[in-house]
């Protein structure tokens, strides 16, 4: 069953005027921990996630969910994505560093799977009220506008999101990007991908799915190119962030393969 798109956007917004931004800078003490050093998690979060999962498994009853916050305290959860049940794959606060310090930008993120596949894909931005999603097979839109990605810019032109340590190889490399900024959410940084402010991004070890599972469908829904590195092949949400990080895979996305490969050489070790 494919659920209805008007009604898990609704969802999602409902949540997120109810639970999440009404919190933005306005978090008490204890409404903030550490899941383990450096990664936090806020009861926005929490309560966040409880609601999603109540709400988006009547949409299509007896689906599943595979949420962060119940995946990182129970990592067995992730084995539902190898079965063939409908799982809703949650990242109900990304960004949630940016979130507790009062940072923009940060995001809601849902993914539809079933079989290892992603077949739908929304990622919501609170505080632009921005909303994309995208359908395997469908397209991705924004609004009423199906995106499409413009022809690739010169590689010098380009705008890419990388980890700081990764951006020192494009020194001194002719024609190589200069712009780079990361904004600590992924789901931003997919709504831009989609959107063609953003025109490459590499994330690497752990992938976990609620972050990747709707923005890699939507890029490739609006025409980008991406690929595990280590493996060479699709992405899929049934990886596990275990499975990930063990192998030291890497995943790249780009406007088109020919600028995949080429900002793969350029970023090499």
């Amino acid at each position: 069953m494919i659920p209805d798109t008007e009604k898990v956007m609704e969802i999602i917004r409902e949540t997120a005027e109810t639970l999440i931004t009404p919190r933005f800078r306005q978090l008490k003490d204890g409404d903030v921990r550490e899941k383990s050093p450096g990664d936090l998690v806020t009861i926005a979060d929490v309560e966040a996630e409880k609601h999603l999962e109540a709400e988006l498994t009547k949409v299509v009853p007896g689906s599943l969910v595979v949420g962060e916050e119940e995946a990182e305290d129970f990592p067995s959860v992730l084995e539902r994505l190898k079965q063939d049940y409908p799982v809703w794959v949650l990242d109900p606060l990304d960004g949630t560093r940016n979130f507790a310090n009062g940072r923009e930008p940060f995001a809601v993120i849902v993914a539809y799977c079933l079989g290892g596949e992603t077949l739908r894909g929304w990622i919501y931005d609170p505080l632009s009220d921005e909303m994309i999603w995208a359908g395997k097979g469908k397209g991705c839109w924004f609004g009423d506008t199906r995106l499409t990605l413009p022809a690739p810019l010169p590689y010098i032109d380009m705008k890419g999101s990388l980890s700081e340590r990764v951006s020192k190889r494009l020194k001194g490399v002719p024609e190589a990007p200069t712009k780079i900024e990361r904004v600590g959410c992924v789901g931003r940084d997919y709504m831009d991908l989609a959107l063609g402010r953003l025109h490459f991004a590499r994330y690497a070890f752990q992938l976990k799915p609620w972050d990747h599972a709707a923005g890699v469908l939507m890029h490739s829904e609006a025409g980008g190119a991406s690929r595990l590195l280590k493996a060479q092949r699709s992405y899929h949400p049934d990886l596990t962030p275990k499975a990930a990080t063990d192998a030291g895979e890497i995943l790249m996305l780009a406007p088109d393969s020919a600028s995949l490969e080429a900002l793969s050489d350029m970023l090499k070790d």
